[in-house]
């Protein structure tokens, strides 16, 4: 059996540099026409400038001929201003800006301390380029339990937000809970969606523990209750055009994630489809699967769908235990584990 869709987009996605970003694109560039890239690399692509060289170097670690084209992001902080929201949509490149509260998750020590206390002149100019915001909603209060910062962001944060600047376009990003599929369900279409990651759609919290700690399940937001996962699937096989794909693709070194202070991140770029199409299978949703991987992306970034096309074969295959490089090891997320779906070459 096989299954031919439009080629999909990466919504969100982590490419890091150096070392990492050489190792880690081309399996994005294999499958992905086009990736949103988060900005939080050590410093931080804070603007215009920084993301036009950042693109260069993400287009010089690509295989020759690839058509991969990467979609630059802000990091926003407490001093971004207005001028360079201007400069960003001018610039041709950059299609959002990302919202990191201070600490929330990794390479987040620069975000943002006081949204609406030193942004707000920030969001308008957003809104008048029409400029999406990229939100990490999730609140970094020591005193709310971990499992609740996404419900507590969405009361404290996104609802006050849009009744302020209903005109702003805003994606929450790798939503973890039921809480957040009713915001977004809740809201205008058109202006709020939702990207989802495999692992908050195949995995629970009991996934982090069973057998043992299990470090390359973990991420940030970090996995939630099963019946936040059901929620989350059903939201996503509905057909509904709020969600889309954003794989949350984020590598580290084995020994970085294996270590006493492990990093949060699951890195899936290479099976990525595979893991979207066990879904759903699993739902009997097969026939909306390309719209949730190739059309509400691009409809809700105002960019044209891809014309190119991926197949699909249903063809039991193995996910290698460990991508192996110069540097050191990256562990994929189902690691050794087999598939049903795997993405054929033309």
């Amino acid at each position: 059996m096989e299954l031919t869709i439009t080629q999909p987009d990466d919504w969100h996605l982590h490419l890091r540099d150096s070392d990492l970003l050489h190792a880690v694109a081309p399996h994005s560039a294999s499958t992905f026409r086009r990736a949103i890239v988060m900005p939080n690399l050590k410093p931080p692509i804070t603007t215009t400038a920084a993301a036009i060289a950042y693109r260069e170097s993400i287009l010089k670690a690509l295989p020759s001929g690839s058509s991969f084209d990467p979609l630059m992001t802000l990091y926003l902080t407490d001093t971004t201003s207005p001028s360079e929201i201007k400069l960003a949509r001018q610039s041709g490149v950059v299609y959002g800006v990302k919202l990191y509260p201070a600490g929330a998750t990794t390479n987040s020590q620069d975000g943002v301390t006081d949204l609406f206390g030193k942004c707000l002149s920030v969001l308008e100019e957003m809104v008048r380029q029409n400029m999406p915001l990229l939100v990490h909603g999730e609140v970094t209060d020591p005193d709310v339990d971990i499992f609740d910062r996404e419900k507590v962001f969405i009361e404290t944060v996104l609802e006050p937000l849009i009744q302020q600047l209903p005109q702003l376009k805003i994606v929450m990003e790798h939503i973890t809970t039921m809480d957040a599929v009713k915001f977004v369900e809740s809201c205008k279409e058109g202006f709020v969606a939702a990207t989802v990651t495999p692992q908050h759609l195949l995995l629970n919290r009991n996934s982090l523990f069973q057998g043992g700690l299990q470090p390359h399940n973990y991420c940030l937001p970090v996995l939630k209750r099963e019946m936040h996962r059901e929620a989350i699937v059903q939201a996503v096989t509905s057909g509904s055009k709020k969600f889309f794909l954003g794989t949350d693709s984020a590598p580290h070194e084995r020994r970085r994630k294996e270590s006493s202070n492990g990093c949060a991140g699951i890195y899936s770029s290479p099976i990525a489809l595979s893991l979207y199409a066990k879904v759903f299978e699993e739902e009997g949703a097969l026939d909306k699967l390309e719209a949730f991987t190739s059309f509400n992306g691009p409809d809700f970034y105002g960019v044209p769908r891809n014309s190119s096309k991926v197949t699909l074969k249903r063809d039991p295959w193995k996910v290698p235990e460990l991508f192996s490089f110069s540097f050191g090891e990256i562990v994929p997320l189902f690691a050794g584990r087999t598939l049903q779906w795997q993405v054929v070459s033309d």
